[in-house]
């Protein structure tokens, strides 16, 4: 190889890195103290029903986002707090501050693309409210 071949080859490896950084940091914007300790408390106690452990293990429950529920956080920290009915309460648990934390990390996961139907799988029928099928 030519010297001029071998300068390419450190630039693009020197740029490679610092691209992905670039890149990384535009996707994801940090997470402050607050929303590191709700991350840390959301995948202890709630990834095991609202993630996906493994690629082919089951979810529970829904995938949480800053869309659920609305978007709106005092539904958020009353669902968390009180459960539902699939759900346990978690006030004895948590105290408010990591209720707050666990919220104030779900404002910042983005919602998930909804899925797709596999190609040649047949369309779901169009259903109105209110109507059976």
């Amino acid at each position: 190889m030519t010297r001029s071949a071998w300068a390419a080859v450190v630039i693009v490896a020197a740029l490679v890195p610092a691209c992905s950084a670039a890149l990384a940091q535009q996707a994801d914007p940090p997470l402050n103290d607050t929303q590191q300790l709700g991350r840390r408390l959301f995948v202890q106690s709630c990834g095991v029903c609202h993630m996906n452990v493994q690629r082919t293990s089951t979810r529970y429950g829904p995938a949480l986002s800053r869309d659920s529920l609305g978007g709106q956080d005092n539904v958020m920290r009353e669902v968390i707090s009180n459960g539902t009915p699939r759900m346990p309460g978690f006030r004895h648990y948590f105290e408010s501050g990591q209720i707050d934390a666990i919220v104030a990390y779900l404002k910042t996961v983005p919602a998930a693309p909804a899925a797709s139907s596999p190609p040649g799988a047949p369309a779901a029928p169009a259903t109105t409210p209110g109507t059976l099928r």
